[in-house]
């Protein structure tokens, strides 16, 4: 029975932690993007890309979600617990250290520069851990 409740606890955590990293990274590119809208509104849809780049944890943490779905938890528990704890706090530092990555670019591009590139570049190294941690999920 325990290690039901620890599978499941598991999976609660991947999910829930993933949600919660994507939903703090997207609200702190959201907060950059209606500031920089102040300031440089024809850039909008530079600003919209980037906001919406943390939001891919969460989706991994989705796909882990429905990959373990199948898992045997009454033998499993103690592994998914452990691995949802692990790549559930992955996912959610990732989201939110990749939102403030993407909210200082929309900072830059609203102030003239020529960032966005750079910016999706720079983003793209808190998601290869994501993947890195989704790859994890999918290989138990």
């Amino acid at each position: 029975m325990l290690n039901l409740i620890l599978g499941y606890v598991g999976l609660g955590l991947l999910l829930g932690l993933s949600g919660i990293g994507s939903s703090i990274g997207t609200t702190i590119t959201g907060n950059a993007a209606e500031g920089a809208l102040k300031k440089n509104p024809e850039k909008s849809a530079s600003y919209m890309i980037l906001s919406a780049m943390p939001a891919t944890q969460g989706l991994y943490g989705f796909v882990a979600f429905l990959m373990w779905l199948g898992k045997d938890f009454a033998t499993d528990g103690p592994i998914l617990f452990g691995m949802g704890l692990g790549i559930g706090a992955v996912l959610l530092i990732s989201a939110i250290r990749q939102g403030q990555v993407c909210a200082n670019g929309i900072v830059g591009i609203s102030q003239g520069h020529d960032v966005q590139t750079n910016t999706m570049i720079y983003a793209a190294l808190p998601e290869f851990y994501a993947i890195l941690a989704l790859v994890g999920a999918l290989m138990i």
